[in-house]
């Protein structure tokens, strides 16, 4: 299955997928995918600055434009709503050290009820060390932060949609 983030970064040294299935509709998971412009909704000591992702929709937030600023290092390069929201990584700093990243984040329908999320991450690692070293250090590190976040987004949605039904 072709994803939006292969446009993005056509080169990849890397490409690692997670998902994770949702018992609520495309477009609750959706809304709660916007809410990745304001926390990153991982393990919040490290990704936060210990700040506590916010367990309500934030207003406004769903208004998406391309080069939006979206988890501090990353940006919006293309979404489709409820659909896909696809990103890459835009701080200098961050580049240096992850090298060239996209991801997309995927939501696929399963049921009028359920459906499943799909992330796909592209990384062209650099050639130098530190950034070097990331090949073995990233996809470890992604799994662990990846694997928090999804599953949080996961039950932020469910409730949300158990409280609607």
């Amino acid at each position: 299955m072709a994803f939006p983030c292969d446009r993005f970064l056509s080169e990849a040294g890397g490409e690692y997928f997670r998902a994770v299935g949702v018992a609520a509709p495309a477009h609750v998971m959706f809304r709660w995918l916007c809410q990745l412009k304001v926390a990153p909704y991982s393990y919040d000591l490290v990704d936060n600055f210990g700040r506590r992702s916010p367990r309500e929709l934030t207003p406004g937030v769903e208004n998406l434009a391309r080069g939006q600023r979206v988890m501090t290092i990353f940006e919006i390069a293309d979404f489709q709503e409820d659909e896909h929201l696809t990103l890459t990584l835009g701080d200098p700093r961050a580049l240096s050290l992850f090298g060239r990243v996209a991801l997309s984040y995927v939501v696929l329908p399963v049921s009028e009820d359920s459906c499943r999320l799909v992330v796909k991450l592209r990384v062209h690692y650099p050639g130098r060390p530190p950034g070097s070293w990331m090949r073995w250090f990233l996809p470890w590190g992604d799994l662990l932060m990846m694997r928090k976040q999804l599953l949080t987004l996961k039950h932020l949605a469910e409730d949300r949609h158990r409280k609607r039904a």
